[in-house]
């Protein structure tokens, strides 16, 4: 489906195109309509399938072209972490272009204390849209200066991970300060139990839409080391020696393991650097810089960045050590692979994590290929097949409808006069092609 097939309005479409987005991804395409409808919706999504952009989309279209108050704060989007929100606040700026009079603020911790006096003034204000991780947002609320009273928007996305950092009650003390007819639209990974209760407390008759869950990118290709401990670093050698050392992430569940990669790295003469939560914001900011511009090949890091984070051309993720779940393995290795890139994923598997990474290989419903030691580093442990065991199972009232009429037309006039403006401008110049937001 394309863009201007939905009923999003003149200002957001042509933003798209000047960014040279013509078609919705699956997610987009499920959800942009839903939304649109004032539907409460619970998207079941991976990241990297665009769901960014699946409620921005028809949410700043509605506050575009509806009566929402001036000075309210009118949306709120719950993020886990700080890289995530200014991510949103990112495609914010883009996808709000023409869209005069829609104010945004990001909210996250981290900062200076003249970012936090920036912030206050702004929820006071009435930002239209406030991107917010829980603990920064539950202090001002504290100190008073956020009016939660006519927000009509309530956005959770990565609400897995939200759970997963121990953001429950400070979630649900903020829904509480929520009137009760806002919308409210949620997005997760997965769908253990503590987020299908999360769903059924906050969200009223929700839309649900499930796109590719937990299943990584074919293009991926996949293999495994199956390797003692003390030939962990070899192997790592051994890699950079025989590929090329650029745009490769490499992932340990310890930021002490980190550290020590890194510095084995250094001294291998790799163009590396690391992120862990010893660092301090600032220091995070300027790593995530230095990989992203290109300025540093290799990036060692913690789960910190498996999720949310949005580098488009990772060619290869190492994982040092097996992710303690299935769905962790997807989302590392979910980095690479993606705007129709091909990507290599490789794991390196102890013989304490043999029956963990058996268990992602069942989820997965493949083997993955091991690869032979490099010469020269002595026997690799056996790797006993496992027993075949069954794999894991995989409000407020609405308010109107889009379909019919609005200000005297109906959708198919509507979508007709938008075409006709768009014939009129000339800001996109002779663009071709068509492309799909990954946002």
């Amino acid at each position: 489906m394309r863009f201007e097939e939905t009923y999003l309005n003149d200002n957001i479409l042509d933003a798209l195109y000047d960014m040279r987005f013509e078609e919705c991804t699956p997610i987009q395409e499920k959800c942009i309509p839903e939304i649109l409808d004032y539907h409460d919706v619970m998207g079941v999504a991976q990241t990297g399938t665009g769901k960014t952009a699946a409620y921005l989309l028809p949410i700043l279209s509605m506050l575009d072209e509806d009566e929402y108050p001036k000075d309210a704060i009118n949306c709120i989007i719950m993020s886990p972490t700080r890289e995530l929100a200014q991510q949103i606040d990112q495609a914010m700026q883009g996808f709000g272009y023409y869209l005069d009079g829609i104010s945004s603020v990001a909210v996250y911790g981290g900062n200076d204390g003249s970012r936090y006096d920036q912030e206050m003034r702004s929820l006071r204000m009435g930002a239209d849209v406030v991107i917010a991780t829980p603990g920064r947002l539950l202090s001002h609320i504290r100190m008073g200066n956020v009016d939660l009273s006519r927000v009509s928007f309530f956005v959770l996305d990565e609400a897995d991970r939200m759970l997963d950092m121990g953001f429950y009650d400070d979630i649900m003390t903020i829904v509480k300060g929520l009137p009760q007819n806002r919308q409210t639209i949620m997005f997760s990974a997965t769908m253990p139990d503590k987020i299908q209760t999360l769903a059924r407390n906050i969200l009223y008759k929700p839309v649900e839409v499930k796109i590719a869950v937990s299943k990584p990118a074919e293009k991926i290709k996949q293999s495994a080391f199956v390797c003692y401990d003390t030939q962990k670093l070899p192997i790592l050698r051994h890699i950079f020696a025989t590929e090329e050392q650029k745009r490769i992430i490499i992932f340990s569940g310890k930021k002490e393991r980190v550290k020590e990669i890194n510095r084995e790295l250094q001294k291998m003469k790799v163009n590396c650097c690391s992120m862990h939560s010893d660092l301090t914001q600032q220091e995070r900011d300027e790593v995530m810089y230095l990989f992203k511009s290109g300025q540093k090949d290799v990036l060692v890091a913690t789960d910190i960045v498996a999720r949310g984070i949005d580098i488009d051309d990772i060619r290869m993720v190492i994982n040092y050590d097996v992710p303690h779940d299935a769905e962790d393995y997807v989302h590392r290795i979910g980095r690479t692979a993606r705007a129709d890139r091909d990507g290599v994923a490789i794991t390196l598997v102890n013989p304490d994590d043999i029956r963990r990474f058996q268990q992602i290989e069942h989820f997965l419903e493949k083997e993955v290929i091991k690869t032979p030691l490099p010469d020269g580093l002595g026997d690799a442990p056996e790797y006993k097949s496992p027993e075949r065991r069954k794999g894991p199972r995989g409000g407020g009232k609405r308010r109107g409808n889009r379909g019919g009429k609005q200000n005297g037309k109906n959708k198919q006039e509507k979508k007709n006069d938008n075409k006709q403006g768009r014939k009129k401008g000339n800001r996109r110049g002779n663009q071709s092609g068509k492309s799909k937001t990954g946002c």
